[in-house]
């Protein structure tokens, strides 16, 4: 008989209900080869793209997202991340055999990688579809039983990601449920053996005591004032329309997205100059042009409009100055794509992770203050670099730390698979993608097999004579 716990008593029976299902399963799930998971994924595969269409209608819906950038951000990175799992799970399911020690002699050490059993996935609104499925299918790669639960803010995409789940995964294997914060509070009342959270940290923080109560494993993948510097080498022009893009991608809500710029003042004015160029030839010449552009999308919601605006409004009042855009909408929730300049470190926008498309851009004269001024604002998610100076590169390496690095273009990294891609402190914890996903779902198992030999026995004791000599003598090998 299972002893219920007084926090699980506190979980809806319909939540229990679909934990114990999984639970129920999680055994049979750790015993499929590789051949059996991938014709899971295989299947997960053809109805994306059968549907794809349907899920580019659900985005649009919840926050006018553009068709290309469906393709581009929610789809792509799904579909790389199954052809890597494809292409590698054999591979990664194998036992590794690995060295002994002289000692051992007459022993096999293995390591050997197995399901953590049942995981709860927790995914955020920005990018609803492949937040959820890339991390779905390294579970899925290494032989779990899944719970998800997508965002309550795009609740068209939620719909979608339902239906295909249903279609595509047996409920005891793959589950996902539907709700808000509370929905979520009950979920982290249940025992599940890894945790993995995308999102802020606050919420961040939650998850990680629940995993700290039920003694899991956890993932947390945050955010933070990702920095882009730009230094007296750099090449301005290419430098402006890569941050533009990237930037403004999803109207700025994007872990990685570049948070803000420090540019050399020596090159300030032709970042400046190009940042609006790029702008104006990505979404129109006009503020009109731009709010009717398709390709260009909104606020999640009137909460993040709300905040944005605030930001805004209060940078320009402490002195900041708007390049370009600077426009908004409330019954749309549009804000333009909006670069300021004369920012310091203590206007407004700087106060917080933005996650909205503001790009305040900072000048330095010093290195030596970018350094001290990114350390400040604690370890981001990712940080970009345009220099053609290898010494900077490397300064910046070897003096700063983030969960991710591009160097003379921004966002890239997230979109190799055989990167990990995760935060560091205060932006994360752990990695996933590729075979660093494989991992994060999976407990590497030691197995010593000893053999008809056995040197053990000289140690057994009575600890006197030979057995003292030989274990001293075993010591003074490794001095």
């Amino acid at each position: 008989m299972r002893v219920v716990s007084v926090e699980e008593a506190l979980v809806p029976g319909d939540l229990q209900a679909v934990f114990d299902r999984l639970q129920a399963r999680r055994w049979e799930l750790a015993k499929t080869g590789p051949k059996e998971r991938l014709a899971r994924l295989e299947k997960l595969k053809a109805l994306l793209l059968e549907r794809r269409e349907e899920l580019a209608d659900a985005l649009h819906e919840d926050f006018r997202k553009p068709p290309a950038e469906v393709e581009a951000t929610e789809i792509l990175p799904v579909l790389l991340e199954l052809a890597h799992v494809q292409k590698h799970l054999k591979a990664w399911m194998k036992p590794r055999k690995v060295g002994a020690p002289l000692l051992l002699a007459g022993t096999k050490s293995e390591v050997h990688p197995e399901p953590k059993g049942v995981v709860l996935i927790l995914a955020p609104w920005n990018y609803p579809f492949h937040l959820l499925v890339s991390p779905l299918v390294a579970a899925v790669a290494a032989g779990n039983a899944v719970l998800c639960k997508p965002s309550e803010k795009t609740p068209g995409t939620a719909r979608f990601l339902t239906q295909l789940l249903r279609d595509v995964f047996p409920q005891d294997e793959v589950a996902l449920v539907e709700g808000g914060a509370e929905v979520g509070e009950a979920l982290l009342r249940l025992p599940f053996d890894h945790f993995f959270f995308t999102g802020g940290p606050r919420v961040g923080r939650r998850v990680m005591e629940a995993a700290a109560r039920h003694l899991a494993g956890v993932t947390l993948e945050l955010g933070g004032k990702s920095p882009v510097i730009v230094d007296a080498s750099a090449d301005v022009d290419a430098a402006a329309e890569r941050i533009v893009w990237g930037k403004f991608l999803n109207a700025g809500q994007t872990c990685i997205a570049p948070d803000h710029v420090w540019v050399h003042a020596s090159k300030e004015e032709a970042l400046l100059s190009g940042m609006k160029a790029a702008l104006e030839r990505f979404y129109g010449k006009t503020e009109e042009a731009r709010r009717a552009t398709p390709d260009f999308c909104r606020m999640v919601d009137d909460g993040a409009y709300k905040r944005v605006c605030r930001l805004l409004d209060e940078s320009v009042a402490e002195g900041a100055r708007v390049v370009a855009g600077g426009g908004v909408h409330a019954e749309t929730r549009y804000i333009a794509p909006t670069v300021l300049a004369d920012v310091t470190p203590e206007t407004a926008v700087m106060d917080e992770e933005i996650f909205g498309p503001l790009l305040p851009v900072l000048r330095f004269e010093s290195l030596d203050e970018v350094v001290t001024q990114v350390r400040a604002e604690g370890k981001p998610l990712a940080m970009y670099v345009f220099s053609h100076e290898e010494a900077t590169v490397e300064r910046l390496l070897k003096e700063t730390s983030a969960g991710g690095t591009v160097v003379n273009n921004v966002v890239l990294h997230n979109v190799n698979p055989h990167l990990p891609f995760g935060g560091v402190g205060q932006s994360g914890l752990g990695a996933y993608h590729g075979e660093a996903g494989f991992k994060a779902f999976s407990h590497e198992r030691a197995v010593v097999r000893q053999g008809r030999t056995s040197f053990t026995n000289l140690f057994f004791p009575p600890y006197r004579g030979k057995a003292q000599r030989l274990a001293r003598l075993a010591s003074k090998l490794f001095e």
